[in-house]
This record gives structure tokens, sequence and C-alpha cells, in this order.
């Protein structure tokens, strides 16, 4: 495992995002925080987008990494990037394009705590939008 890579991820539980692994807050590093916050808040900023459409996602779950500019976990050490990745199940077909788009709206514009990040080092993301609606013949 890389020691300079940070990593959280926040899953869709009840309309409420939560720490995966039932971690709590209080086992991460000040670190680990900001990249759950950016986490959380690029959710939240998701679903409100998608209330607009009376969409809510069968599951979400968005992980934050950041790379640190020291081989192991240190006060000084800084990030030198970032990575967004999104996962969200649709529960219908069609929800796929605006899901998509309130993903790539949220990253690239609307979260706050993305957009901040974008200051401190760059900022890269994968988004995937999947549904398991059955097709019928």
């Amino acid at each position: 495992m890389n020691n300079n890579l940070q990593k959280v991820t926040v899953e869709l539980q009840n309309g409420k995002f939560c720490l995966a692994g039932n971690r709590s807050a209080d086992d991460l590093n000040p670190k680990a925080l900001m990249l759950c916050s950016t986490a959380k808040c690029a959710g939240l900023t998701i679903m409100a987008l998608l209330e607009k459409h009376n969409i809510t996602p069968k599951s979400m779950e968005i992980t934050v990494e950041g790379t640190l500019n020291t081989q192991t976990l240190r006060g000084d050490s800084v990030f030198e990037s970032f990575e967004v990745i999104y996962n969200v199940e649709c529960r219908r077909l069609e929800e796929q394009s605006a899901v998509s788009a309130a993903v790539e709206r949220a990253q690239e514009r609307s979260c706050g705590m993305v957009t901040m990040l974008r200051k401190i080092a760059p900022v890269s993301h994968v988004i995937e939008v999947v549904s398991t609606e059955s097709i019928e013949s």
C-alpha cells in the first residue's frame, strides 16, 4: 500500500452520507477529515441537484483520495493531488443521464469543497453511473 495516499469513502445510508466500513470521524486524522468533508459535501450537492428532478439514487458511494508529498503521514505533509471517485446506482435506466449531469456539475462547479481542493492541488475524478433496472424484452 502507498503510505502517502489518504483515502476516505462515504456511502449514502437512509438519506445521509456515512463513513464506509462502520468507521467514525473520530478514527480519522485531520487530513482524512478534510477528504471526508469533501466527499460528504459532494454527496449533499448531488442530492440537492437530483431533488429538483425527483430522483433518489438507489445507492451512492464517493471516495476521495489525496496523495501526500511525504512517504508517511506527518504534521507537515501537504497534498500534491486528489482524485474523487463517484459510484452511483440508479433505480431506472432513464435516470442515468440526469444523475451523470448532477455529478459532473457538483464536481466541476457546485461543490465548494471540491473547488477548495482545486486551490491546493490538481483534482481528477471518475464517474460511474449504473442502473439496476431489469430490461424487459
